[in-house]
Formats: structure tokens, C-alpha cells, sequence
């Protein structure tokens, strides 16, 4: 193997798919990239093997093509102090790569390609579609929040992505929590659905940058492949049943309130300050007009209370929920109006933007409450 490329082009590639790569292995060869160099095409993957990330890299010039894993660490911290020049890396020996730049040259070590493991995409008949990038980006991070972290039911640890005919909906609940993210802009042909990982899921949007317009997905019973412009992500699904969501969102709470988002977000902050650092209490009493909102530490002696005004129209009622629990729904919102739907104290509450809004946010909550004196 003998090319020459761009210092920064390099270096730009494999920090991309640096997330990758495995702090420590059981597999050390996973430690490393692996460098597939075929024309001009410079072809770099890394994997912790639940995850492979790869990408296309143009060079320069190719004097020599081949295949050899590079330790990942060592050639990042080296670019990463190099301006941008080109540089020419260069099989030199049996077990190791010059890489050679305007005023000095570096060795490094590399291993067989060889050892490297197969990495395997979907099958021939994996269900195939486009996912507008920016959406997609978007949905994971309104909903990953909410992903649990569960090892009697693993299904739950994840996004679950509900592909329709005129629509696509992703889903994550812990149980305490529902938050449903749905877009127009990601269609199937037939209704499909898999279920990916918090963890994959994080890497995924981070991946996505804004000059892509669309992610191409595909997937089979076990496996998911994500092309995002010259990047590729493979990645294992969990496998298991999501719960039928759409049977807990609540569809008959009438009593409504409606206030601004960011107001009652930061009267939550504020109130919360006092509530019980264990179990994240706070009361909300609603009356037509206003809303006051209490928390306290009886092992303390601390206690806060904030009264805010409202359009609230239903029944009197004191309900509770996890402040920390309703600060993470109300913040991952957009809207500046936020309309919450009560059934009574017992019963989920439903957390929606207003129809104001509803166009350019369309996430919804559902939030357990707790019981209250």
C-alpha cells in the first residue's frame, strides 16, 4: 500500500468514524482502522463489533493498493497535530507504515487486514427506504432521552422506529414515560418497524451532518445499515416486540391546560430545587385560572411554592409527577405553547404542543403521575 492524501481530508474521515472504535477490546484488532485502498478510494471502517461505522476517503494519488488495519489512536493524535499538507503513507515492512509529511516522517506499526473481522450487512431481502437526514436527526434526539435502561426487557432500551405508508413514528418510554416523535417526511411501502439501541441510536445522529439531505436505511430481522452520504453505519437491532404504544396515549383526558412552554419549564427548575433529591416530588394544583406548583424536604426543612397563571379549563385537582421526569419532556419541546391533558390525579397525563404549534413540533408525552398528600 503506497498513496498520498490530505492531512485534514484524513483526518476529517476518521474522526468521523472514530465513535466507533472501542476505548479497550476483547478483540484487540478492533483497537484499529482498517485501511482498504482500492484506486483512489480510500475505504476506512471501524467497528466495537456491535457498531461498524465506514467511509469513503478520495486520495491523491495511489502507487500501491492493499489492505491493513492501523492502530486508531495513534494515527488520529498524529494528524491531529500535522497543518494541513499532503501526506504519504507507505507500506515500509512487514509490520510497519511511514507516513511521511514536508519536514519529518513518522512509524507506525499496522496488523493483517486479514485478522480484521467480517463485517456483515443485511440480507438480500431487507426492507429498503429514505428517511429525510434532518428529521431523522431530530426525531432521535426528541426521543432518546426517554430510552430505558432495562435488562429484564432489553426492548425497552432503545428508539422503536414505526414506518407507515403516510407516515413514520419513533418511540422510547422507560415506563414512567412515552414520548412519540412522528414525521410525514420517512414513508414505507408496507408498515415495518425495528427497534435500535439508545447507544447506536446517539451514534447515528451524531454521524449526521447538515450537508446530507436524506439517510437511505435497510434492515432485516436482525441487523440495520445506515448510508449517510460516504458514511455507512452497521449496527445489531434488539430483538423483542415493542409494546403497542399507541394503546397507552390517553384519548378522553378533558381537563386541559394550557400555558407557555418556557414558563412553566423554568417554574418546574425552580421548584424543584426544594423537592426531594430522592424521590424528585413536586405537586401541581390546578385551578381554572392558575397553576401552583410545590416541592419539599421534610428531612431538611426546605420547601418552595410558585404560583403562575394559566388558561386552565377542567375539574380542581392536585396531581404529582418527578419534576426531573417533566423538566426533560417540557425541555425537549419546541413549542412555545404547551397544552397538558389530565384525567384525574391517578391517570397519565398527556403532554402536546398546542394546535398553534403542532406543525412544527410533533412530539407528544405521556407522563405517569405519582401520588400526592
Amino acid at each position: 500500500m503506497k498513496f498520498i492524501v490530505s492531512s485534514t481530508e484524513l483526518l476529517k474521515g476518521l474522526m468521523e468514524i472514530s465513535k466507533a472504535i472501542p476505548a479497550k477490546s476483547a478483540l484487540p484488532i478492533l483497537e484499529n482502522f482498517l485501511f482498504d485502498l482500492t484506486g483512489n478510494i480510500l475505504v476506512v471502517t471501524a467497528s466495537d463489533s456491535e457498531i461498524t461505522l465506514r467511509t469513503e476517503i478520495e486520495v491523491d494519488s495511489t502507487e500501491a493498493e492493499g489492505r491493513i488495519a492501523v492502530p486508531a489512536r495513534h494515527i488520529i493524535e498524529l494528524l491531529k497535530e500535522l497543518p494541513d499538507q499532503p501526506v504519504r503513507i507507505e507500506v515500509t515492512s512487514d509490520s510497519s507504515i511511514e507516513c511521511r509529511w514536508s519536514s519529518g516522517n513518522s512509524v507506525l506499526p499496522f496488523f493483517p487486514a486479514e485478522d480484521y473481522p467480517e463485517i456483515k450487512g443485511t440480507s438480500e431481502d431487507a426492507e429498503k427506504l429514505s428517511f429525510k437526514a434532518d428529521k431523522l436527526a431530530e426525531g432521535i434526539g426528541k426521543t432518546i432521552y426517554a430510552a430505558a435502561d432495562d435488562q429484564i426487557r432489553p426492548f425497552m432500551n432503545g428508539i422503536f422506529f414505526d414506518f407507515d405508508k403516510d407516515s413514520t413514528t419513533l418511540v422510547a418510554s422507560d415506563s414512567h414515560k412515552l414520548i412519540c416523535y412522528t414525521t410525514p417526511d420517512a414513508k414505507a411501502p408496507e408498515k415495518c418497524s425495528f427497534i435500535l439501541h439508545k447507544k447506536p441510536a446517539s451514534v447515528l445522529k451524531s454521524v449526521i451532518t447538515k450537508d446530507v439531505e436524506n439517510v437511505e436505511i435497510a434492515f432485516d430481522s436482525s441487523t440495520v445499515v445506515f448510508t449517510i452520504g460516504k458514511t455507512t453505519m452497521v449496527c445489531r437491532l434488539i430483538v423483542g416486540k415493542y409494546p403497542k404504544y399507541r394503546d397507552v396515549i390517553p384519548q378522553n383526558n378533558s381537563s386541559i391546560l394550557k400555558i407557555d412552554r418556557a414558563l412553566l419549564l423554568n417554574t418546574v427548575r425552580r421548584v424543584s430545587v426544594c423537592c426531594n433529591k430522592g424521590t424528585n416530588h413536586i405537586k401541581i394544583s390546578l385551578k381554572p385560572g392558575s397553576i401552583e406548583i410545590t416541592a419539599q424536604d421534610l428531612g431538611f426543612s426546605i420547601a418552595a411554592y410558585e404560583k403562575i397563571e394559566c388558561d386552565y379549563n377542567g375539574d380542581e385537582m392536585a396531581i404529582g409527577f418527578k419534576s426531573n421526569f417533566l423538566s426533560e419532556i417540557l425541555a425537549n419541546m419546541s413549542c412555545e405553547t404547551v397544552v397538558m391533558k389530565f384525567a384525574d390525579p391517578r391517570r397519565a397525563a398527556l403532554i402536546v404542543p398546542s394546535e398553534e404549534d403542532a406543525q412544527s413540533d410533533n412530539v407528544c408525552g405521556i407522563l405517569m403521575p405519582i401520588l400526592v398528600q
